[in-house]
């Protein structure tokens, strides 16, 4: 692409981004506001003017997902031998490189995960730490180590003991799990980014190399950075200052990681010079969203204020339902684009069928399921909602759970269409990989019966959809490259099913239609939200569910769990949005 024609329909925030090449820039954009494309288009507009060698650019970014996403747009920007990974992939590949030449032999194998190996330990120490303590004490130990303590200093750092443990044990487990690991030669994630910064530093030559590679830079979700990353990011850096990063404080979502918004906040700080963009026109929800959002996040450190700019999908300006104090009846739909609806229910299991009904009203009304989502606290409330779904015989899926390139059937017909390249290169790709689905069990036409029926057909018509938006042209040996790629990237195809999802999962997405379900207190926020910092926490993560939705948004609380009557108030965020 030439670079005139990438700066075409951008608006002009997102041109001045794009047109800001060198030196420190700091891309304040809020939700929906078109962050993506304005740093890719950034990276591909230097690119076309020469300004930036390919080979020089590292895009960083915080999920396997996320940088394929980068990777797909960039390359259909022309821009495609850009490197865009995680902090985690980046360090990894250096580590291997380096690691024989200034630590001799092959590299220490990475762990797959810690609790494990901390269970072994508590066993050698003789504690008694069941399956949910070993996940919370894997979560010490990366929040130690991505917060730059050893555990000297993590002991004095007034931090929480998971379960019944006390400090001591805690600090005897890390210990513990850090000599077992050494002794094993192995390492965590973590150490990996450890590890890579420790060389980088300590070796001049290795930094001299590592500096030579890439010269620009650029971090999208810099909110989401961490002591540990935000340090190799400056290892990298070195004493220049060609770093583009992009972020939302109101969307710091992982602070219990060791995430901290502060180094976004500080950034015109540290760099005096730097260009400071803000990105607040909202382009995906409409008005009466926005506006909602905006009362949310209103007066707290770093908020932007978001302007609507989605005026083909817009609703005129509209209060929010006032909060019912009890749970008598569900309110009546609004609309595709009123303003969002606020819920009381009886129980949870209400909530849920109410949900799971109004979906249904939606879909025979011509709504697309991969359109809509429900959104949630905690893992466990999937289970009531997807019983709901069932029972209204709506098709979903659980994000976080088995991905699609995983589920069985998928990786089956995957190895066919591979055999079938060998033996098929003249026929066409529908006619190929329709034959190839039928095998196994594809019809045209979806099965009258639900469940696991149901959904194995749901998973292997999402490939034959993907067959169908090919390009002109394309061949089957093309077509399962492009799957091996999604598949090594994580870059899953959407599904004709409404998405189940936890708030945290959400991020980065989007939907027509969003529920938020479980608004009361003790879930949002949660129960051992117990400080101004972890309530200003939850507020963020509702920010981040409420401007996931672009057309219509429904809240909705309970006033009871289980058989348990008038146990639950609504959320003290729903009172803000009422207003």
């Amino acid at each position: 692409m030439s670079a005139e024609s990438l700066l075409e329909g951008l608006d002009p925030e997102q041109r001045v981004a794009v047109e800001s090449l060198l030196g420190p820039v700091c891309l304040l954009a809020g939700a929906g506001t078109g962050k993506t494309r304005a740093i890719t288009h950034r990276i591909a507009y230097g690119v076309a003017n020469g300004v930036y060698s390919e080979g020089k650019v590292m895009a960083l970014t915080f999920t396997t997902r996320a940088a394929g996403e980068l990777r797909t747009r960039l390359r259909g920007l022309g821009a495609g031998g850009v490197a865009s990974r995680t902090f985690h992939a980046a360090a990894l590949s250096q580590l291997a490189f380096f690691w024989p030449q200034v630590v001799g032999g092959t590299m220490p194998r990475i762990l797959e995960g810690k609790a494990r190996l901390l269970g072994q330990v508590a066993e050698s120490l003789r504690m008694r730490v069941d399956t949910a303590a070993l996940r919370d004490l894997a979560a010490e130990v990366e929040w130690r180590k991505v917060s730059g303590l050893g555990i000297e200093e993590y002991a004095t750092a007034g931090r929480t003991p998971p379960g019944s443990l006390s400090t001591e044990q805690v600090v005897a487990l890390q210990q513990g799990y850090e000599n077992l690991k050494d002794d094993r030669r192995q390492l965590d994630f973590e150490d990996v980014l450890l590890a890579c910064a420790g060389m980088i530093d300590s070796e001049p030559r290795v930094a001299q190399q590592v500096r030579e590679q890439y010269r620009f830079f650029v971090v999208d979700e810099y909110q989401d950075v961490s002591p540990l990353q935000q340090r190799l990011l400056e290892l990298w850096l070195g004493d220049r200052e060609d770093l583009c990063v992009v972020g939302d404080a109101s969307q710091t979502i992982y602070s219990f990681a060791g995430a901290s918004p502060e180094f976004l906040l500080g950034f015109p700080r540290r760099y005096p010079d730097a260009m400071v963009v803000r990105l607040e026109r909202n382009y995906r929800s409409t008005p009466a969203i926005v506006d909602a959002a905006n009362r949310l996040m209103r007066g707290r450190a770093g908020a932007l204020t978001l302007t609507a700019a989605a005026a083909s999908v817009a609703a005129p300006p509209a209060e929010v339902a006032t909060i019912p104090s009890a749970a008598p009846s569900r309110t009546v739909s609004p609309p595709p684009s009123a303003a969002p609806t606020i819920d009381a229910c009886r129980s949870d299991t209400e909530e849920a069928r109410g949900v799971a009904s109004r979906i249904g009203e939606l879909i025979a009304g011509g709504a697309k399921p991969q359109d809509i989502a429900v959104l949630y606290r905690i893992n466990v409330q999937s289970v009531a909602l997807g019983a709901a779904l069932d029972d209204a015989g709506v098709s979903y899926q659980v994000r976080g759970g088995t991905r699609f390139f995983d589920l069985p059937e998928i990786k089956q017909a995957i190895m066919m269409l591979k055999g079938a390249t060998i033996v098929k290169t003249d026929e066409q790709l529908f006619r190929t990989v329709s034959d190839v689905l039928r095998s196994l069990g594809w019809t045209q036409e979806p099965p009258e019966s639900r469940g696991a029926v149901r959904s194995r057909w749901e998973s292997l018509n999402t490939l034959m959809l993907l067959a169908e938006d090919q390009p002109p042209g394309t061949g089957l040996a093309g077509f399962v490259a492009e799957l091996l790629e999604r598949s090594a990237g994580q870059h899953e195809p959407t599904m004709a099913a409404v998405t189940l999802a936890t708030l945290h999962s959400a991020k980065g997405l989007e939907w027509d239609t969003v529920f938020l379900v479980g608004l009361q207190e003790g879930l949002v926020p949660i129960g051992y939200a117990s400080t101004p910092e972890a309530i200003d926490e939850e507020r963020r993560l509702l920010y981040v569910g409420l401007t996931r939705a672009r057309k219509r948004l429904h809240l909705s609380w309970s006033a009871s769990n289980g058989q348990r009557s008038g146990e639950n108030r609504p959320s003290r965020f729903l009172a803000e949005l009422a207003r």
